[in-house]
């Protein structure tokens, strides 16, 4: 189930939310909130609950082994122990196969893959949940001693398959005690309402778009290659911001405040500037736990970046393509450190900004696909080099959606923002309202939800 889903916003919603405004305290909507999450965890892969759930044991005995033994050996032992165990259910359920295929083309053996499906949100609830053992390990945060709060934590449906990776440290204090308005409730409908619409009238065409172009590599022209690249870097902003938008306002509407994560990341000047505004939960989770600890800025830098860099790719996905694009990354940020950081601050913005967002987009090319050499296939086509200019295809995408290809460029900057604050700012007298925004976000996608097909959550099997 998605949030975008008729079955989502027709009964699952309505359904939490009455229970959950119903209950008389904060115990009874935490014992609600953790029902209504395991509920949708399970919805389609019942028995994977399971791992859920002992990730949450681990870290909350863990974290009470921690709090007893402060100045012991034993709080060593507890973070070993939530390390290995998180990491190797991580490890066993996503990247198994991945190392096992890999052993066999190189030795010529033929060991067995492991044939299970992945366990929806896994690389999200792994981190989020080893971020509270490592931070009561620092001493950065006190212990929750009560199973059915900490359970609310790991488990909390809004943000739990796709982010962004929420800290104990920022939802720590409202688990036992938060404020729940209707100020804040109708802020939450809003922000739910933006993200909806970023699903459903933005990435889905933008995705459909892009799967008609990018689909066949062996008959891709240089037309076909940039612009099926263009509306699938439209559509994976969309696609995931807007779930972060609908994962933050549902958060809202319980009482909670789930950080940004994103910040109008096509609008930056460069790739350092572009990755401090997207996914801005997952660059501080590899800051904190992976680039600082390792020596950050002040010893083997170099290393340093590699190691977060690799690693990232490898978050993304147990493929080679995932890899290969986080070391496209890592060595672009490097080359800009070292080499160009003293010519994009000479230059003009807009050659900053072009040169930030063709480097971006070849990235999402091997982000695309998981066969590097339909990649190779793609790439050339992109480099004007063993693929005819156009076609009658790419041609009349462009002019059947050019309209759209506006508005996604539009709504990926912070103009609309500006435009919106300008108008109340001039006309502060003026009848239309946020409820109306968000009550025209919410209608326009359900009705547009309700003739697609093409609904798929790009980030939700992470």
């Amino acid at each position: 189930m998605v949030f975008s889903s008729v079955t989502f916003l027709c009964l699952f919603l309505p359904v939490f939310l009455a229970f959950y405004f119903l209950s008389r305290n904060i115990t009874y909507k935490n014992v609600v909130l953790v029902a209504f999450s395991l509920l949708f965890y399970a919805w389609g892969e019942p028995v994977w609950v399971l791992a859920l759930i002992a990730s949450g044991l681990t870290d909350y005995i863990c974290g009470r082994v921690i709090d007893m033994n402060r100045g012991g050996t034993g709080k060593k032992v507890a973070l070993a122990a939530s390390l290995i165990i998180n990491l190797g259910l991580l490890s066993t359920f996503k990247y198994s196969g991945f190392i096992i295929s890999n052993i066999n083309a190189l030795l010529r053996t033929n060991l067995p893959a492991p044939g299970f499906n992945l366990p929806l949100g896994i690389s999200f609830y792994t981190f989020q949940t080893l971020s509270y053992t490592i931070d009561m390990y620092r001493g950065k945060i006190k212990v929750q001693k009560n199973f059915l709060n900490f359970m609310c934590y790991v488990t909390m449906f809004p943000q739990l398959v796709a982010g962004p990776i929420v800290r104990y440290s920022s939802v720590g204090g409202d688990l036992a005690d938060r404020r729940i308005s209707m100020e804040r409730f109708s802020a939450g409908i809003t922000r739910f309402a933006c993200g909806l619409g970023k699903k459903a009238l933005l990435a889905n065409p933008a995705g459909a778009a892009a799967a008609m172009l990018l689909a066949d590599t062996a008959k891709m022209t240089t037309a076909s290659a940039w612009l099926g690249i263009v509306f699938f870097a439209f559509q994976t902003y969309f696609d995931f911001s807007g779930y972060s938008d609908m994962a933050i306002g549902l958060g809202k509407m319980a009482g909670f405040d789930f950080p940004e994560n994103f910040n109008y990341p096509y609008e930056a000047v460069s790739i350092t500037d572009f990755w401090r505004r997207w996914h801005i939960s997952l660059g501080s989770f590899f800051r904190d736990y992976v680039y600082i600890p390792l020596g950050g800025n002040r010893k083997f830098q170099i290393r340093n970046i590699a190691a977060v860099w690799l690693l990232t790719g490898f978050w993304h996905g147990a493929s080679w393509n995932y890899i290969l694009w986080g070391a496209y990354f890592g060595a672009l940020l490097m080359f800009e450190k070292y080499s160009l950081q003293g010519v994009l601050k000479n230059v003009p913005v807009l050659f900053t900004r072009v040169y930030t967002i063709i480097a971006v987009f070849v990235g999402w090319g091997l982000f695309y696909y998981t066969d590097l050499s339909e990649f190779a296939a793609f790439f050339r086509a992109l480099c004007f080099t063993g693929a005819p200019r156009s076609g009658f295809l790419p041609e009349s995408v462009l002019i059947s959606h050019i309209w759209l290809l506006v508005v996604l460029a539009v709504a990926s900057t912070s103009l609309p923002k500006k435009a919106y604050r300008f108008i109340f700012e001039v006309f502060p007298k003026i009848s239309f309202t946020e409820p109306v925004f968000a009550g025209a976000c919410i209608f326009s996608s359900f009705f547009m939800l309700l003739g697609q097909t093409y609904n798929p959550f790009l980030y939700f099997r992470f």
